[in-house]
C-alpha cells in the first residue's frame, strides 16, 4: 500500500497540490501537518511511521517536505524500514528504497550525515576549547560566592547542621552538602 505524507511550514500555505499529487500516484492515505520541519516532534510523521505495514511505501512529493537535514532524512528512513516499508520521493526519483540504486544512494547518504555530524562536533569542540582559554565559565552558575562557601565552611566547623546552613543562605541541602564533600577531599 502506498502511503502519503505531506507537510507546509506555516498555516498559510496549502498542502492541497501535495495531496493532488500523493493521490495521483496512487496513495490511498495521505497524513498530513502544518507544521515546521525544524520540529523534530510532528505528531502526523509519528503516527504514519507507527502504522506502516512491511509492505507499505512512504511516499513524499520532495524530499524536503519530510526531513531538513541528511540526518533527519536518515533517521526517518531508517524508521521505515525498520518496519520492513519502503520510501520514495517523487521529485528526488534517487531516495527509492524499492530500488537497490535507491537503498545504496540513501547509505551513502547515511555516511554523509554521520560526516556531518562529526564536523559539526568537531567544530563545537573547538568553539569550547577556545572559549574556556578566553575564561569563559561553562555549566551552572555558582549558587553561593567564594566568600559565602568561606562562610558555610566555617559554620559547618562550628559544628551547625547541614540544614541549618541551608536555611540561612536559602539554599538546597545537597548545595550544602557539596561544599562540606569538597571541604573534605581538600
Amino acid at each position: 500500500m502506498l502511503i502519503g505524507y505531506a507537510r507546509v511550514s506555516t498555516t498559510g500555505q496549502n498542502l492541497e497540490s501535495q495531496i493532488e499529487h500523493l493521490q495521483g500516484e496512487g496513495c490511498d492515505t495521505v497524513f498530513q501537518e502544518k507544521i515546521t520541519g525544524f520540529d523534530r516532534r510532528r505528531p502526523q510523521l509519528e503516527k504514519m511511521i507507527a502504522s506502516l505495514q512491511p509492505s507499505d511505501t512512504l511516499v513524499v512529493t520532495s524530499l524536503d517536505r519530510l526531513a531538513r537535514s541528511t540526518s533527519d532524512l536518515f533517521v526517518i528512513t531508517q524508521k521505515v524500514e525498520a518496519v520492513g516499508a519502503s520510501f520514495r520521493s517523487l521529485r528526488e526519483p534517487w531516495a527509492d528504497t524499492t530500488s537497490s540504486m535507491g537503498k545504496f544512494l540513501l547509505t551513502v547518504f547515511a555516511g554523509l550525515s554521520e560526516l556531518e555530524r562529526n564536523i559539526i562536533n568537531e567544530r563545537t569542540e573547538e568553539g569550547r576549547v577556545s572559549a574556556k582559554k578566553r575564561g569563559v565559565k561553562f555549566g551552572r552558575k555558582l549558587k553561593l560566592t567564594p566568600h559565602q562557601q568561606d562562610q558555610v565552611r566555617a559554620m559547618l566547623k562550628e559544628g551547625k547542621s547541614i540544614r541549618a546552613i541551608a536555611r540561612d543562605f536559602n539554599v538546597g541541602v545537597a548545595t550544602i552538602d557539596r561544599i562540606k564533600r569538597t571541604t573534605a577531599l581538600s
